[in-house]
């Protein structure tokens, strides 16, 4: 559009009469018409800008807040039976998760647990009375595999919009099989501002699971860093039952939160801006005719 308006102007600028009218209107002999770059730049930097608004486009950042709301989700799968914490892997997660709801003075907490389904065991509440008797209740589920997406999603879901900041604490072994796959339940939690701290347990070695098969259950430390990034949250490896207290003493001292600015205003303002500066310089220094 811009070297097809330099045309139109070339051909306005042929219906002076002769050329000397041309050198005195441009100033100097032989004067070409200007390419206008500069104005080019100008509407190529609007364009941009006014796409980047229609887009709603949001600036993320890192902030410090004082109020949180947390969702324990507390993987209830076979694996979490192996023996490589004492007495296995999810007494020892239901054991640090008391102790994290001890240390909590103002919260809103959540428990949900999971394996190829996802089970509320807790809504959101600030009594942690209640919150502790649905942590002391969880047994392992029937249900076979492990759905690390539903267990996201569900969690998420169970969030208020009070204006606190909401965090997903997930305690598995990070072997996802079955259900939604945590890469698209990740686009759904970004959308509602959840961040997610993955806690890993297991021991490099693994477990055994005696009474399902004599194989070992190892722990997917990938798949749990990897959720961790994509929410801005934090990957936490707990290599024995000591760690894993600490871990979760370490969340509840965290104050880290997401924040966000909706960028479209003022990319609006800037691109009306320069709409009216190029409408100047237009009228003005790249004045073609006179």
């Amino acid at each position: 559009m811009h070297i097809l308006s330099i045309k139109y102007t070339r051909l306005r600028a042929l219906k002076f009469a002769n050329f000397d009218v041309l050198e005195k209107a441009f100033g100097m002999k032989g004067a070409r018409i200007s390419k206008n770059y500069t104005l080019f730049f100008v509407r190529a930097f609007v364009l941009i800008l006014l796409i980047l608004a229609a887009s709603n486009a949001i600036y993320w950042y890192y902030g410090t807040g004082s109020a949180f709301n947390y969702v324990i989700a507390i993987d209830a799968s076979i694996s979490m039976k192996a023996d490589d914490y004492q007495p296995n892997r999810l007494e020892s997660a239901k054991e640090a998760a008391l102790l994290f709801v001890d240390s909590l003075s103002k919260a809103n907490v959540g428990v949900v647990t999971f394996t190829g389904i996802t089970y509320v065991k807790q809504k959101m509440t600030n009594n942690m009375m209640d919150v502790r008797s649905a942590i002391n209740g969880i047994t392992l589920e029937e249900s076979g595999g492990t759905s690390l997406g539903d267990a996201m999603i569900t969690s998420t879901n169970l969030f208020e919009n009070n204006g606190k900041a909401n965090v997903i604490i997930l305690i598995t072994d990070g072997q996802n099989n079955v259900g939604l796959d945590p890469q698209q339940a990740i686009a759904y939690l970004n959308e509602k501002n959840v961040l997610v701290n993955t806690i890993g347990i297991g021991t490099k070695e693994g477990g055994k699971i005696v009474e399902v098969f004599n194989g070992l259950s190892m722990l997917d430390e990938e798949k749990l860093k990897f959720i961790a990034e994509a929410t801005s949250g934090e990957y936490f490896w707990a290599k024995n039952v000591d760690d894993l207290k600490k871990t979760f003493t370490k969340i509840a001292k965290t104050k880290r939160e997401r924040l966000s600015v909706e960028l479209g205003p003022m990319f609006m303002m800037v691109a009306v801006t320069l709409l009216i500066l190029e409408w100047g310089l237009m009228n003005t220094r790249y004045r073609m005719l006179p």
